[in-house]
């Protein structure tokens, strides 16, 4: 952030002004659903590679002799990578531009899914799922920031969590493509398919302009100009309509940029509120669902098949929650969202605790409700972070609220390795209290963000 000081100290905040007025015209186009859709490519991808693992570990455990502690690190140690990719890229997003990022993030994930088809050992591959992970976690919140920065207040939570529903899918896609290819292809062929978007990685750059809200503050006014008259040209030919003429929208005080942007009177309260959101769903996201086909195969002892299609059941619920949310969160808000998700999360979970996790069709229904609510919070956070902070700061502050996801994703994994010996019942019950502890927290200190432009909730 020292670095970036320099540069904002001399900018004019007319520009900034000016590009917001015209940003805030513009209505939803198609040229916005194209880049929606090249970037959801790029999410698609990054989400299937970070759950291939879940479905290629019920080979993997059998075939290395792995034990449960052993299959928790495994799981784990992709998340220590993305923790370390999503501090990295936030920086270079902030530094260099958030297209170039997402371009460097994708281009990485890809090569390093091609490497771990290639591990031939257990250590091979925990090494490069390490390296994958600065890749992973690298993409997802920088296509988030980007996303929020081109688009206009009104029905900005609808288009990005429609853009954030792409996540969810590359879930499902890699449950329904994993109960299929590491059957019958081999466990190899799923880190196959993930390195797919290497190819998206080379064009990305030609097709995306950059942000202008992010040109401007840095001072490039002449291309911050040349990014939205972009903008404004593809949306005036898509739309076929002129363009409304621009109003003042906000009036922004141009500072330099510092950790008081996320620590300060203004921002500290959201900061420590939105790490909680980001630790808690993402600890119960990750923390049950990669474990459940290996769950389904070794307690219950179910087939592989059967085990695999369980899971895939379980992420096909969780994505209807995400396009529920979706399409309700503008006319809703966001805190009463949250805070029913983690509530509906704790309710279930905690239910399954008292009856008992004895069957496993009972796991199956209890955890898919949880799964339904945690998955509206694990899209839902990536939509209201990048609402939370300053231009001059959003990359940092969303990269470093996604580590915690990282870090909850490295502990929710291991806890279930350590505690799953000692019933599955005290598992559930630990992460219903947590769900419990995060709804009491969102519902009573999470701030409103609906209909606001970013500039009036961050300035």
């Amino acid at each position: 952030m020292v670095a970036i000081s320099a540069v904002q100290s001399s900018i004019d905040s007319s520009k900034i002004d000016e590009i917001v007025s015209r940003i805030e015209r513009l209505p939803i186009s198609g040229w916005h659903v194209k880049a929606r859709v090249i970037i959801g490519v790029a999410t698609f991808f990054d989400a299937f590679d970070a759950l291939a693992i879940a479905f290629v570990l019920p080979v993997l455990v059998p075939l290395w002799k792995l034990t449960a502690p052993h299959v928790g690190f495994m799981i784990s140690v992709g998340y220590l990578g993305q923790l370390f990719g999503a501090l990295l890229f936030s920086w270079l997003a902030q530094r260099f531009g958030r297209v170039r990022a997402m371009v460097w993030s994708v281009l990485l994930f890809s090569l390093m899914s091609i490497g771990c088809a290639f591990a031939w050992d257990y250590q091979s591959l925990i090494v490069f799922r390490t390296l994958q992970g600065f890749g992973l976690g690298g993409e997802v919140p920088i296509a988030a920031v980007y996303i929020s920065e081109i688009t206009r207040a009104k029905g900005r939570g609808r288009f990005v969590l429609l853009y954030e529903l792409v996540f969810p899918i590359g879930l499902v896609g890699a449950a329904v493509l994993g109960s299929w290819v590491v059957p019958n292809l081999g466990w190899h062929y799923m880190f196959l398919v993930g390195a797919a978007p290497a190819i998206l990685a080379l064009f990305m750059q030609r097709l995306l302009p950059e942000s202008p809200r992010w040109l401007a503050v840095r001072g490039r006014d002449n291309e911050a100009e040349a990014s939205i008259s972009y903008i404004e040209r593809e949306t005036e030919k898509s739309s076929g309509k002129p363009l409304p003429s621009t109003q003042p929208i906000v009036t922004t005080r141009q500072q330099p940029a510092s950790w008081s942007d996320l620590f300060g009177a203004q921002y500290l309260r959201r900061t420590l509120v939105v790490w909680l959101m980001w630790f808690a769903a993402y600890l119960i996201t990750y923390g049950l669902t990669v474990w459940l086909p290996t769950i389904y195969r070794t307690v219950f002892h179910l087939p592989l098949a059967l085990s695999l299609q369980y899971g895939l059941l379980t992420q096909v619920i969780g994505l209807l929650g995400t396009l529920t949310c979706a399409l309700t969160i503008d006319y809703f808000g966001r805190r009463p969202w949250f805070a029913a998700s983690f509530a509906g999360s704790a309710i279930a979970l905690g239910t399954l605790w008292f009856i008992g996790a004895s069957s496993p069709e009972r796991v199956l229904a209890m955890v898919s409700i949880a799964f339904f609510f945690s998955s509206v919070l694990s899209i839902g956070v990536y939509l209201y972070t990048p609402e939370l902070y300053p231009t001059r700061a959003r990359a940092m502050g969303v990269g470093i609220a996604t580590a915690w996801l990282r870090l909850a994703s490295m502990i929710g994994p291991s806890v279930v390795g350590l505690m799953i010996g000692g019933g599955l019942e005290n598992v559930f019950l630990a992460f219903g209290l947590i769900a419990a502890i995060a709804a009491v927290v969102t519902a009573l200190f999470a701030i409103e963000t609906n209909g606001r432009v970013l500039e009036e909730v961050s300035p």
